[in-house]
C-alpha cells in the first residue's frame, strides 16, 4: 500500500534551517505531484509548498524561505525550510498524489497523507 513516512522535524531556533524528508513507497513515485502541508495548533491545515510537471508552488508566507525539491530515483520529496520563525511551528504533513502530475493547492487534492512530523521553532 501506499505509504509516505516524514522525517526531519525537530527543535529549532530563530533562523535557523531544518530539512524535512518523505520517503514514499508502494506505487510507482515517478513525478507526480507532491506537497507539503502543515497544521499548527487550533488552526487549519494549509499548504506549504507544491511541486508538479507544471513547476512548483509556494505559500506567501514561506516564498523565499521553503524549497521543495524531489528525487525521483529515491522517491522522496524534500522541504528545506530556512529562516524560520516561531510563526512555522506546527506539524508538517507530506501528501501525494499516484495518478496525476498536476499540482493541487487544496487539501483534497492528495489522496495519501504521511502522519506528520513536529517542527517546534523558539524564539
Amino acid at each position: 500500500q501506499v505509504q509516505l513516512v516524514e522525517s526531519g522535524g525537530g527543535l529549532a531556533q530563530a533562523g535557523d534551517s531544518l530539512r524535512l524528508s518523505c520517503a514514499a513507497s508502494g506505487y510507482t513515485f515517478s513525478s507526480y505531484a507532491m506537497a507539503w502541508f502543515r497544521q499548527a495548533p487550533g488552526k487549519e491545515r494549509d499548504l506549504v509548498a507544491a511541486i508538479g510537471w507544471s513547476g512548483t508552488y509556494y505559500a506567501d508566507s514561506v516564498k523565499g524561505r521553503f524549497t521543495i525539491s524531489r528525487d525521483n530515483a529515491k522517491n522522496a520529496v524534500y522541504l528545506q525550510m530556512n529562516s524560520l520563525t516561531p510563526e512555522d511551528t506546527a506539524v508538517y504533513y507530506c501528501a501525494a498524489k499516484i495518478n496525476s502530475f498536476t499540482l493541487t493547492r487544496s487539501l483534497t487534492g492528495y489522496p495519501y497523507w504521511g502522519r506528520g512530523t513536529q517542527v517546534t521553532v523558539s524564539s
